[in-house]
This record gives C-alpha cells, structure tokens and sequence, in this order.
C-alpha cells in the first residue's frame, strides 16, 4: 500500500471510530438519561403509594378511636423505612437507623442518592403531622443500571468495530487489486514499447546499414507500436465516439489484413490456410480489423515454430483456429477482462481480447471459444444479426 493510500485510509479508520464513539457515547447517554428517571419515577410512586396506606391506616385509626401501633405499620410494609413527625417537627416515631437531614418543606427529593418522601396528608391524626419516608437502594440500582450500558457499549462497539474493519477489507480488496493491475499494466506496456522503440534506434542508426534485413525489422517495429497505439486509443479515447456503420466486404478485408501479417508469420515459420467466400456485414471497417487483427495476432504470437493457422469464413461465420499452446480451462473464463493474462509469453499486456470483446458486444456478434492446453485454440464470430 502506498503512503498516500496509508495516511488516507489511517484518517478514514479514525473518523470512522470517533464518530462511532460519540454517537454510541450519545445513545448511552440518552439510555442512561431514560434509566435514570424511570427508576426515580418508580421509586417515588411506590414510597406514595405505601405512603399513602400508612396516612390511610393513621386517619382510620384515629377516627375509630382506635390506638395503632407504628411498628406494626413498619412490619406491613416490608421493611420500608419511614418517620413521623409531630406538630413541632419532632420524631413520633422512626426505623431509620442513621442520620439524615430531613427537609421537610419538601414534597420529594434526593439526598445523598437516598430518595426522601414527604408526606403531609395525616393532617395532625394520631399527632402524626407529617411521614417521611426513604428509599436507601436507588444508588445501587444506578450503579447496576451503569455497568450495564458500559458493558453494552463496549459489545456494540467492538462489533461495529470488527464490522467496519471487515468492510474496509472488502471494499480496500478491489481497489487495491485494480491498483496493482494498473500498475502491472504501466510495465508491461513499457516494456511493450520498449522492444520496437529500442530496434528502430538500432536499425535507424547512422552506421547501421540499411539492409532488407532492417527494414524488415522497422517495418515490425512501427507496426507494433501502431497496434498497441491503436488498442489504447480504443479502450480510452474511443469510449463513447459515434459510430458510422458501413456495408463491407469482409472476405476481401480479411485477405488485406493478411499481408501486414506476413512477415511476423514467417518469423516462425507458421503457414496460413484460408478458405473465404464473399461475406457483406454493416460495421465499422475499423471495429473489424481490430476483431481480426487482435485475433490472428495472438493466433500467431501464442503458436508454436512452423505451427499451423486455419481461416474460415462461410455462412456468416468467421473461424480462426491455430494449433498453438491453448488456454487452460480454469483460465478461459477470464480471457476476455482488461489486463487479463493467463501466460507471460511473448509479451503482451491483456488489452486484445478485452477489446474484441467489448466490440462484440456493442455490435450483437456472438463470439465463442474453444481450447485445448497445448492443442490450440478456436475463435468463432457469428455476424448473422449484421448480414446484409
């Protein structure tokens, strides 16, 4: 990975976990937030409800005549801890156990996370002017409530940690292989070029003689620095161009094309076997040199010394079949993507195929392929739907 893509992806993971953070940090707060005051809330209306039992039980009593005992009021309400206060705020009775500074001018409140309830609604009976009461276990509930929500953030965000860390894997994986097919490309085309750029240096030198045998070789030189300017002027430049469809004949076409192939055929010593019938299909004359040149270039280039290509083109179907070394079975499926190479011999940069291919489509050619590992290889173009 380069530095750039590092520092840009280090900035991404950041902001990617810092803004995860806050918006769980904002979600636990809100949660905590709800907790909080609905456990205040119950807290508060149970103390009045039993609250509201003892002041009932006190004005009964008191009515009736009848003298109550407070502790029996304390084993009734399981334990809850309360007081009573008499006229002049002094205690009548208490199962409080500790200290507590009691503002009894308020309704309720919470003091030191000990949540007090006054309540007045004796109105003096049985002496008892006013109850207060305490609940001792809201701060344990609290705390419960906060190691919860910690222990809860933390699950969620490991896991949208580790989600997002498998995305940026999935998402990096592409690029990153595009990145290094780019960069593969880049060399081989140097390397491409390089080979006819450097013999037509050698062969147009003032002391090299300028023999049959080196014009041959410019020859081969400029004609393939002309295919391989012409395949990226194709697949960049000619993306969206307008089209202008001719009726050719493509027989006559293909025996042209032919002779520009004649000297690299003989280089390794590879007959050519040709059996053509007048064949008018409406395509771009360009589109169809590209088709057929790219083929029997590689036709030519992956064949084996004094190897064999055959032609056919009969019934709209154009054939080119060589006994070269083959494409492997696990390899075909991918024969035609851009930078696509199944083997690094003779050169080459995966931008052939990819183009016929793409021509293919646009004009509606149904193109098949048949191949044998060290046996060779069949292309087959049906040009039905461009007949004319």
């Amino acid at each position: 990975m380069r530095v750039e893509e590092r520092s840009i992806l280090i900035k991404f993971v950041s902001l990617y976990h810092i803004s995860t953070f806050i918006l769980l940090s904002i979600i636990a707060l809100l949660i905590y937030n709800m907790q909080y005051q609905s456990i205040y809330n119950l807290t508060v209306s149970n103390l009045e409800t039993i609250s509201s039992k003892i002041s009932s039980k006190i004005i009964t009593s008191d009515m009736r005549g009848d003298t109550l005992d407070f502790h029996s009021l304390s084993n009734e309400n399981q334990g809850i801890k309360f007081t009573l206060y008499d006229k002049k705020n002094r205690i009548l009775f208490s199962d409080i156990k500790r200290n507590i500074n009691i503002d009894l001018s308020k309704k309720n409140y919470l003091l030191n996370d000990t949540i007090v309830i006054v309540d007045k609604s004796t109105l003096g009976h049985l002496g008892v002017y006013s109850i207060v009461m305490i609940n001792d276990t809201f701060n344990t509930k609290i705390e419960s409530i906060i190691s919860t929500i910690i222990m809860v953030f933390l699950s969620f965000y490991i896991t949208i940690c580790a989600i997002g860390y498998y995305l940026i894997q999935l998402f990096m994986k592409p690029i990153e292989n595009e990145r290094k097919r780019l960069d593969n490309f880049i060399k081989d085309t140097t390397h491409e070029l390089n080979t006819p750029i450097t013999a037509l240096m050698i062969c147009t030198d003032k002391q090299t003689p300028r023999s049959e045998k080196n014009m041959e070789r410019i020859y081969l030189s400029a004609k393939r620095i002309s295919e391989i300017y012409k395949d990226l002027t194709h697949l960049f430049l000619e993306t969206n161009k307008n089209r202008k469809l001719q009726t050719i004949e493509i027989a006559e076409l293909i025996k042209n094309e032919l002779q520009y192939f004649e000297l690299l055929a003989s280089k390794k010593n590879i007959s050519t076997r040709y059996k053509l019938e007048k064949t008018y299909i409406a395509i771009e004359k360009e589109d169809f040199k590209r088709i057929f040149s790219n083929i029997f270039s590689n036709a030519i280039k992956y064949n084996k010394r004094g190897g064999d290509i055959a032609i056919s083109l009969q019934n709209n179907n154009l054939t080119i079949k060589d006994n070269g070394i083959g494409i492997d079975l696990k390899d075909k499926k991918n024969i035609f993507n851009r930078y696509y190479r199944a083997t690094t011999q003779d050169g080459g940069f995966g931008m052939g195929l990819n183009i016929v291919h793409k021509i293919c489509k646009e004009y509606g050619i149904n193109i098949t392929v048949e191949s044998e590992l060290n046996i060779g290889s069949t292309f087959n173009f049906d040009f039905s739907k461009l007949s004319k």
